[in-house]
């Protein structure tokens, strides 16, 4: 059940990008599970991958087919291919040879990605077999289609939508993502698919990928796990009148900001739908001396069990949280300068409980189901957020019966 009421929004088409999608039955036969995505040619493509060592055998083909100008994405759900050793890659690199083979086109310019339960072979035949009806459904309106056809654990479709004035002309952003567990990335989300008809050079396209990256998918955790199949696509079709974007102009600070936006709000959908929860935290660290310091702690915090279960119980247990930031691995902390709230009551001061709070303070906070914890080191003024959701009992059923 998700945190929040949440509405598939209004999914903007883009030009110059289609979408088609079908059942392959890889895992089930109830809705599609296979995504074609089409891009015209003379558009640019720019992707990050999981760090995971153990990466699956679709990133290590669409790694190597990045370069090579790629104009379709082949997605399948339910199986990672992940673990699979050698006949992993040569069914990754199968499947974009069977839409080569339909959109008459060659296999390198196809980028693979899977998901689903790791060390079970891809079932390659069926994948290809099913590929014709996807291709022939191509289409700019079937965003919708598409945000289904990903889905694994999701409990709904994720989507983010907009449309920007660059010299007078629109220019849409419009972006799809699946993830509801194993999520601590190291570079981007389980999967995450954007689109843009924005007309902008490969290398500032992925520049400009890497840091709204690192600003929303590097900035959630469910459990702190990496997955082996994490990647982020960023499809520029270059099919929209306006002009050229050019780096370090007003133009791609416009769309640089349009394009963190989506990410932002793809990387919230997904921490919303985290598997079992019921709680969206915010964890926002103040006053560091770093960015990355920042960052440390709240992920700290983040990825304790203990305070994601005392924040299912609703229980305003905050020794949990001090004893997260004290073990964040920051040196020469200055314990009487930090300042710990949850949501605007202040917890902790003075190295030690704030004197003016009280439990039915801290219980009103923790009844929510959105809570900002803000922590205020006083050590600078790097200013960091990371979201997280509780562990509750779900987490253990749906990870437990994830194979059956």
């Amino acid at each position: 059940m998700a945190v929040g009421q949440i509405d598939f929004p209004t999914m903007h088409a883009v030009r110059g990008i289609k979408l088609g999608t079908c059942n392959a039955g890889i895992k089930q036969t109830v809705r599609d599970d296979i995504l074609v995505i089409e891009m015209a040619e003379g558009g640019s493509c720019a992707a990050v991958f999981t760090q995971n060592a153990f990466c699956a055998a679709p990133v290590h083909v669409a790694r190597s087919h990045l370069s090579q100008a790629p104009r379709w994405l082949l997605v399948n759900s339910g199986n990672a291919n992940a673990g699979t050793g050698s006949q992993g890659m040569r069914d990754a690199l199968s499947s974009c040879e069977g839409v080569a083979a339909l959109v008459v086109g060659q296999s390198n310019h196809v980028l693979p990605f899977s998901t689903g339960v790791i060390g079970e072979p891809l079932p390659v035949a069926k994948l290809v077999s099913a590929l014709p009806i996807a291709v022939d459904n191509l289409d700019e309106n079937h965003w919708d289609r598409a945000s289904k056809a990903i889905m694994t654990t999701d409990t709904f479709p994720k989507g983010a939508s907009m449309v920007i004035d660059i010299a007078g002309q629109p220019v849409t952003i419009t972006g799809i993502s699946k993830g509801a567990g194993m999520i601590q990335p190291n570079m981007a989300t389980m999967l995450g698919f954007i689109a843009t008809d924005a007309r902008i050079d490969q290398a500032l396209l992925q520049q400009c990928l890497l840091a709204a990256a690192e600003l929303s998918f590097n900035r959630i955790t469910v459990d702190g796990d990496t997955s082996t199949n994490d990647a982020c696509v960023l499809l520029a079709s270059a099919c929209s009148d306006a002009p050229e974007i050019l780096a370090g102009s007003e133009h791609y600070q416009i769309f640089a900001a349009a394009v963190t936006a989506i990410c932002k709000r793809l990387a919230e959908l997904i921490i919303r739908d985290g598997e079992g929860a019921t709680k969206l935290m915010r964890i926002v660290v103040e006053q560091a001396q770093s960015g990355a310091e920042a960052v440390q702690v709240a992920k700290t915090i983040a990825h304790s069990p203990l305070v994601k279960t005392a924040f299912f119980a609703s229980d305003p247990n905050w020794g949990r949280i001090l004893a997260a930031v004290g073990r964040a691995g920051v040196e020469n902390m200055d314990l009487d300068k930090i300042e710990i709230y949850l949501g605007t009551v202040c917890i902790v001061e003075n190295g030690g409980r704030a004197a003016s709070y009280t439990e039915q303070d801290g219980q009103r906070v923790m009844n929510q189901e959105e809570i900002t914890v803000t922590v205020r080191l006083g050590r600078g003024e790097a200013n960091e957020e990371v979201l997280t959701c509780d562990f509750s009992y779900d987490y253990v059923r749906i990870n437990a019966e994830y194979r059956s």
